[in-house]
């Protein structure tokens, strides 16, 4: 599944992956962070909040011996057939023995890739009081949180362990995409999924991760974090290439003419990309000759222009841009 990165000397820092990192995984980037719990019968909870520091599964009494049995069964990395109790915006609430758990949508076999609230939401409805194969992916009793998967109950017994033995940082995978948030996109290394979080996708501008890539799409990606304890997998694809700062003052010159692209406008000046990862800042006083309200009365977004360089600092990730050029 693997290979040694051989593709470039430079080795970039590996991101600090905190657990808000990861909360934002568990509880779907592009929903709300709490919503209302449905229920088909008992007593329904009016508010179940999930993700973040607080616990998404509402507090209830639970069994001390429930929880080492569900801890026996991670560790096994056993399946279990659950009966689906309830649903929000972000995934199913699931019920075992005296403990709750949550399953994401991300985690959902056959769930449907729109973003169509509606369409989601119908989707989870026709799965309440249905019974689920799933296997545990997250735990943690401090917290209550007990995540679960219906991808990885797919795998065969001990494949995700054995994923998460074999790989190490700096490794190359090949994976698909299984969906796509605002922060980043899951992709399935077979029957475990990591993560790429959306400022690992492109070292230039991305705006969401569906302008570029799609579900079901096979990837490569690099390894930066294996977090085995909590089986979590941090990839990367922008460091599968070199950083365009780290040779941009060997590839540039002072005074040399560039093409580029405008990709924003602001009130002291613009920005225009010049190669994928590359920007440069043109700033207001060499937008143009004379005077002029705004710099959205000389250039626009997606604009194509040709600037001349003024300043390189690849250390400090700089690039000084003129229009004030004929050309």
């Amino acid at each position: 599944m693997s290979t040694d990165l051989q593709r470039h000397d430079y080795k970039p820092p590996s991101p600090t992956l905190d657990e808000g990192y990861w909360s934002s995984l568990l509880s779907e980037g592009e929903f709300a962070r709490s919503a209302p719990l449905e229920y088909t019968g008992g007593n329904p909870r009016t508010e179940s909040s999930y993700g973040g520091e607080e616990n998404y599964l509402d507090h209830h009494d639970s069994s001390d011996t429930d929880w080492e049995e569900i801890t026996r069964i991670t560790e096994n990395d056993e399946v279990i057939e659950l009966k689906v109790i309830g649903y929000n915006r972000g995934g199913l609430l699931v019920e075992w023995r005296s403990l709750r758990g949550f399953v994401p949508a991300s985690q959902l076999i056959n769930f449907p890739s729109t973003l169509n609230s509606t369409i989601r939401r119908n989707a989870l409805t026709e799965r309440v009081g249905q019974n689920l194969l799933l296997r545990v992916i997250e735990l943690n009793i401090e917290k209550n949180r007990l995540i679960l998967s219906e991808r990885a109950a797919q795998a065969e017994p001990g494949g995700r362990w054995d994923i998460l033995t074999r790989l190490k940082e700096g490794d190359i995978v090949t994976g698909h995409v299984t969906n796509l948030c605002d922060f980043g996109a899951f992709v399935d290394l077979g029957g475990l999924e990591g993560l790429i979080h959306i400022s690992e996708l492109s070292w230039g501008r991305v705006g969401h991760p569906a302008n570029m890539l799609e579900r079901g799409q096979d990837i490569e990606a690099y390894v930066l974090d294996v977090d085995r304890e909590a089986g979590r997998i941090a990839l990367s694809i922008k460091r599968l290439r070199p950083d365009p700062w780290q040779t941009v003052q060997d590839r540039y010159t002072l005074d040399q003419i560039v093409e580029g692209i405008i990709t924003n406008v602001v009130d002291f000046g613009a920005f225009a990309c010049i190669e994928d990862g590359l920007e440069g800042l043109i700033h207001v006083s060499e937008l143009a000759e004379g005077h002029f309200l705004h710099p959205r009365n000389v250039v626009s977004e997606g604009q194509h222009i040709k600037a001349r360089i003024l300043s390189i600092n690849g250390q400090a990730r700089r690039l000084g841009l003129s229009l004030r050029v004929s050309i």
